[in-house]
């Protein structure tokens, strides 16, 4: 790959990354504690990431329990993880607060599933806008710079090249995460 589309594999690469992380968040029927990344603790006015706060584990495979360093902040975790997105609902013990995963229906896997295409579907509109913008800058280049037309062809070439491999790369990781939510 020439100097010139390094930085967009570079994009393109983020944008898969970032896809990875989303699918982190999606469970699948067992308890995965990637889920709770995006939840954030009021920690004495600040707020804080759950593991910053929290010892995460997983003792059992449909259950996370989270054992706060103190204890009580126990209801801070508790209100925070209601008032999420996770659609569980916390149990504690006054030491340790559990979350049971339900076993998911056929619906819901159904439903999860089409937010896995969907998510996908959005990277690889990602990944072709970053190609869109490498190639309106290859044409501004030769404008402005007055780089050949060989040049504006292996640019365009390898644009190419780059957006059918992670378009490749994101179809691979839609179907790996599909398999596992509809895996029973």
């Amino acid at each position: 790959m020439s100097e010139k589309t390094k930085i967009y594999e570079e994009k393109m690469q983020k944008s898969l990354k970032n896809l990875d992380k989303e699918y982190a968040g999606i469970r699948a029927g067992r308890a995965n504690p990637h889920v709770l990344d995006k939840i954030t603790v009021d920690y004495y006015g600040s707020p804080t990431s759950l593991q910053q706060i929290a010892n995460v584990s997983v003792p059992e495979a449909r259950m996370i329990q989270i054992a706060p360093w103190e204890p009580k902040m126990i209801r801070e975790i508790i209100k925070a993880i209601q008032t999420s997105d996770l659609g569980i609902n916390p149990v504690d013990d006054g030491k340790v607060v559990r979350l049971i995963f339900p076993e998911l229906t056929e619906e819901r896997r159904k439903a999860l599933a089409k937010d896995v295409k969907h998510k996908a579907e959005d990277t690889k509109v990602a990944i072709r806008n970053i190609r869109r913008d490498g190639l309106d800058a290859c044409k501004k280049m030769k404008k402005q710079d007055g780089i050949s037309e060989d040049e504006v062809a292996q640019i365009e070439d390898e644009l190419g090249k780059l957006t059918d491999k992670y378009v490749k790369e994101c179809d691979k990781a839609m179907e790996a995460k599909t398999k596992e939510i509809m895996t029973v």
